[in-house]
């Protein structure tokens, strides 16, 4: 994927209108991309020719966030997704195969507890808001009123760093209604046969905080979130994870237990995460081999194809 690292770097400085930079680049290159004001945030929603879907199969909603933590560039958070995204969007726009993808920039995702792969409360300055302060629950809520619950939701967060996809190990609530559970199974599934052959088999499972899926899952709408690690973060990582069982607690939800040291979790905090919401998340700290891999996960998607219920 041939990125716009020019481009790249004025979407990341301090002074840049993100929303109108969007809609700008992907117009410039033939893509119509239009505002949806939602409680009081501003997604981005990007037109693809109708030609583009078949009704035989199922609509992949395809989400990034594009605001960021005040402060910092978000390179990564969510930089990365957004500009992966926005050169995918050229490319479908030329193809004539029929693709299915729904594609949107989401606003207001910082704002929300469970926001981004960034260790969100962890290895950052959190943010306090619940989920339904996130930008994608509203979003998710116009879903459910137009009764568009049966999408594939993908949500793509922090990539730009690493060459290990990691898809967020998300825990569904016991009491859950046996038909989503089964629709999300199923689409868990599907996302790791996805990332495993697009990855060459190296990618994994394991949690991250909450991203734009929160919104989409407290609506009742199965989504997962995909974002990268180098391999040596991800080694030692899943070896904590095993070591120390309530990381995973304290990565998904901060919870700390009174007789454990907090330093002491935050230490087993991938590095890549310890940069997100911090003056640290510049370009500088991206691995262009992120972006290669992101090419073939996103060329994966748009070639699956999976039939309507």
């Amino acid at each position: 994927m041939g990125m716009d690292w020019e481009a790249y770097r004025k979407f990341v400085s301090p002074e840049c209108n993100r929303r109108d930079f969007i809609v700008d680049w992907l117009g410039t290159r033939g893509v119509k991309a239009v505002v949806l004001p939602i409680d009081g945030h501003e997604h981005i929603y990007v037109k693809f020719d109708r030609t583009g879907y078949n009704p035989i199969f199922k609509i992949k909603t395809v989400v990034a966030h594009y605001d960021r933590f005040d402060g910092s560039p978000g390179a990564n958070d969510n930089s990365s997704s957004v500009f992966a995204l926005m050169h995918w969007a050229v490319l479908l726009s030329k193809t004539m195969m029929q693709h299915n993808v729904r594609l949107i920039f989401t606003d207001g995702e910082e704002i929300g507890s469970g926001a981004g792969a960034s260790g969100h409360g962890v290895g950052a300055s959190g943010s306090s808001g619940s989920v339904a302060d996130q930008g994608a629950f509203g979003l998710a809520n116009v879903f459910k009123r137009l009764g568009i619950t049966d999408d594939d939701v993908f949500v793509f967060d922090c990539v730009g760093r690493g060459t290990v996809p990691v898809m967020g190990h998300s825990v569904l609530p016991k009491k859950v209604a046996v038909q989503f559970r089964n629709r999300f199974i199923d689409l868990k599934d599907r996302t790791e046969n996805m990332l495993r052959i697009s990855s060459g088999g190296n990618f994994v499972t394991a949690p991250v905080s909450y991203s734009d899926n929160a919104g989409f899952l407290a609506c009742g709408i199965p989504a997962v979130a995909i974002t990268m690690l180098p391999i040596e973060e991800v080694s030692k990582y899943m070896y904590d994870l095993v070591r120390v069982p309530i990381l995973e607690a304290f990565v998904t939800n901060g919870k700390v237990p009174e007789y454990f040291d907090r330093a002491q979790l935050e230490s087993m905090i991938p590095y890549t995460w310890k940069l997100l919401h911090t003056k640290n998340d510049n370009i500088e700290s991206l691995t262009k081999e992120s972006f290669t891999i992101m090419e073939h996960i996103l060329n994966s998607l748009a070639n699956m194809r999976t039939v309507q219920n």
